[in-house]
């Protein structure tokens, strides 16, 4: 029993210790000198201070912002993506029917030029092999999309004025309208080169020599001639993309004649989204589908209504504004499609009777209607896969040879296709149209055609 109270006794006094020291290393010093202030935090987004990352969103996701354009954009053909499926891969073709690809020719300024290497002339305008996919959507033409969360991000792709793949950067498109938007269109809606077909030599035509020396044989299956330039063949186009071209003024071959080349007010005062992204909508037409006209395919559909307000409420139209029965809309596209008959015309008399220029009367023709034999800028030449029903041979099959084939003719064919797949009938620059035309046609009789 003693020992258990010496126990206690003991374990008491190391208690007491411990409370002792406690209080003794818990006992608040002489205070210390101050120490240097740190760092000021960073401002939130866009510099302001404690913005919420959900709201920086919604200032573009919201139902009249970023939700609207969505849905406007599943009425643009350039939504549809069947071709985007059909290029992929194609380095030749992607640049504009593939994002990536079409990015990529934009920020490392890809040269339009033809380089020579190996014997022969190469087209430069491709992307690398990686960048050959990716469905037309918003990155495209906003290719800053989600980096800064400002105003910043929703900056054209490119507005530089466009070297033309088909003058192999011969020839430069610009359009100064809206800052230049209307460049971002024009990069891709641009006709394509020509290529000499027979040397393989790969270089693009001599466009200048087609006005300068019209009488020159360009091609003659039955004389043998087989080097001055291009073969004949069902694709033998500018490709579909004239318009920006056309809008510009610049590209075609302008032989001289009684109308000097110029411009309408559209070319330096009106941009392409003036009146292809005109708000508000009507039908499927304006704002983010780029549609002008109210229906889904052909030029002159039945019923076709047209999104004017580009035009009338806040274009150059307010005092006289257009409609579809307005005489100046009207009377313009009336004279600019006689023009083309006229035209087409001519160069089907090479054909001595049948024409030479391929027919297509259909919706499946996004020409259709523009002309009154529905010509799509196609030659009526046969092809397996393409023209299985065409009139004319190339090679190895029963129908008659093509005919002959002069300068001044092919240049016709090639203003031809300008004027026809420009699409507006001469809206989009109805004094450039109208002298081409004029001048070409006055070309083919001063040649006897």
């Amino acid at each position: 029993m003693k020992n258990l109270h010496k126990l206690f006794f003991a374990a008491g006094l190391m208690i007491a210790a411990a409370a002792f020291l406690f209080t003794a290393c818990t006992k608040e010093g002489p205070q210390g000198v101050a120490g240097i202030n740190g760092k000021d935090g960073t401002n939130g987004i866009n510099g302001t201070n404690g913005k919420d990352a959900n709201e920086t969103c919604k200032i573009c996701h919201t139902a009249t912002m970023v939700d609207r354009i969505a849905v406007e954009f599943q009425m643009a053909k350039h939504s549809w993506g069947a071709t985007a499926f059909e290029e992929a891969g194609n380095t030749a073709c992607t640049p504009c029917h593939e994002q990536k690809a079409f990015v990529y020719v934009c920020q490392n300024n890809t040269s339009s030029a033809f380089l020579f290497t190996g014997g022969k002339w190469v087209n430069q305008y491709f992307p690398d092999a990686a960048s050959t996919f990716g469905e037309i959507g918003c990155w495209t033409c906003h290719s800053s999309l989600h980096t800064t969360y400002g105003a910043s991000d929703i900056a054209l792709t490119t507005t530089a004025p466009i070297s033309m793949t088909m003058w192999a950067g011969a020839k430069t498109i610009d359009l100064p309208a809206d800052s230049g938007s209307g460049n971002l269109c024009a990069k891709c809606h641009q006709p394509r080169p020509l290529t000499c077909g027979y040397d393989a030599s790969g270089r693009v035509l001599n466009y200048d020599s087609l006005k300068n020396f019209p009488l020159t044989v360009q091609y003659d299956s039955t004389a043998g001639v087989t080097n001055h330039g291009v073969k004949p063949s069902y694709r033998m186009h500018i490709h579909y993309g004239a318009v920006g071209a056309v809008y510009a003024g610049v590209g075609a071959i302008e032989f001289a004649g009684t109308m000097a080349y110029s411009n309408s007010y559209h070319t330096t005062h009106a941009s392409c989204v003036d009146c292809h992204m005109a708000n508000p909508m009507t039908g499927i037409a304006g704002g983010h589908s780029f549609n002008v006209r109210n229906a889904k395919e052909s030029a002159l559909g039945s019923g076709t209504t047209w999104n004017f307000n580009g035009c009338n409420v806040t274009g150059c139209h307010i005092d006289e504004p257009l409609d579809k029965t307005s005489a100046k809309w009207v009377n313009t596209r009336a004279s600019v499609q006689t023009l083309l008959n006229q035209l087409a015309d001519k160069i089907n008399a090479a054909g001595g009777g049948h024409d030479i220029l391929h027919r297509e009367a259909s919706s499946a023709n996004l020409w259709w209607g523009l002309t009154t034999n529905n010509y799509d800028g196609y030659l009526d030449i046969y092809d397996a896969a393409s023209n299985p029903a065409g009139y004319w041979k190339m090679s190895g099959s029963a129908q008659p040879k093509f005919p002959k084939l002069l300068n001044v003719q092919v240049g016709a064919l090639i203003n031809f296709q300008f004027c026809l797949r420009e699409y507006s009938l001469g809206i989009h620059n109805t004094a450039y149209v109208t002298a081409l035309m004029t001048n070409t046609i006055a070309a083919l009789n001063a040649a006897g055609l």
